[in-house]
């Protein structure tokens, strides 16, 4: 009597048909790819086709193809042949919320801390391995410091940035200083100089730096913390002639206060100094 043999698919342990194999593998290959591509967009804050290849390890043709895709979900923005983060992403990370409610609460503040200083207040924010100047209050002065708003600003360079630089988790504070930086003046730091003052910066509560960005500018930065995170850091800048040792000093102090109230209005919804 012959012996009826079960088929392979009869049981629950169902197994992948061969032929279908490679044709997983690949869509599998094709998500992780579109993945690197968003996640290296979205690390950098703002990125070259050419980079993003050499982060995912895929061909520029084909990271114009993922960017393509990317670009209609309003993933990725395009912007003069560099690609940053979109509306969409932005919103889906909470950063788009965070950055409004900066924007709302920060201003007054920064008023606060130009009228006090008679120099350009800046709050600004790190997006992937960049900052951004999320909102100023410029200067009275004809001659002053100034950024434009959601300018994108290298993290090595300047008071404001290295505060976030400095307070970022590792892997960005590695991709920073793993990639080619520019030298912007000749005080724009290093590698090694950065890489010896990320502690200090951490521990000691506030930077200033001179011409590192501009020639010629002073500013002062200390973070905002919330929830035991730094948020965003606030500044104060302005020329050499008028930002002197007394000026610093002044600065420093009226930086730490506004930080101390942001703060405190970020996780208790009131100014401190109304209580």
């Amino acid at each position: 009597m012959s012996r009826a043999v079960p088929h392979p698919y009869d049981s629950d342990d169902t197994p992948t048909p061969e032929a279908a194999r490679p044709a997983a593998s690949g869509a599998g290959v094709s998500f992780q790819r579109g993945l690197s591509v968003l996640i290296s967009v979205a690390e950098s804050g703002e990125t070259r086709v050419e980079q993003i290849a050499a982060d995912a390890g895929i061909p520029v043709s084909t990271v114009y193809r993922y960017l393509r895709t990317l670009r209609e979900l309003d993933l990725v923005e395009e912007r003069s042949g560099t690609y940053v983060p979109g509306w969409r992403l932005l919103e889906l990370s909470g950063q788009h919320l965070t950055h409004t409610r900066l924007v709302e609460l920060g201003h007054p503040l920064l008023q606060e801390l130009t009228d006090a200083t008679g120099e350009t207040a800046v709050l600004t924010v790190r997006v992937g391995s960049q900052a951004m100047c999320l909102r100023q209050t410029q200067s009275p002065h004809a001659i002053r410091m100034a950024f434009r708003i959601n300018q994108l600003l290298p993290l090595y360079a300047g008071a404001g940035q290295r505060i976030l630089l400095a307070h970022a988790p590792p892997p960005v504070i590695d991709r920073v200083l793993g990639r080619p930086m520019r030298t912007i003046t000749d005080r724009t730091p290093d590698r090694a100089r950065l890489a010896r003052e990320m502690e200090t910066i951490r521990t000691s509560g506030f930077l200033v730096s001179q011409g590192e960005l501009n020639e010629g500018a002073v500013a002062v930065a200390v973070p905002v913390t919330s929830t035991g995170e730094v948020v965003c850091a606030l500044t104060v800048a302005g020329p050499e002639s008028r930002c002197g040792p007394a000026w610093r000093r002044q600065a420093r102090e009226r930086l730490q206060a506004a930080s101390l109230r942001l703060a405190g209005i970020l996780e208790y919804g009131a100014d401190p100094r109304s209580a």
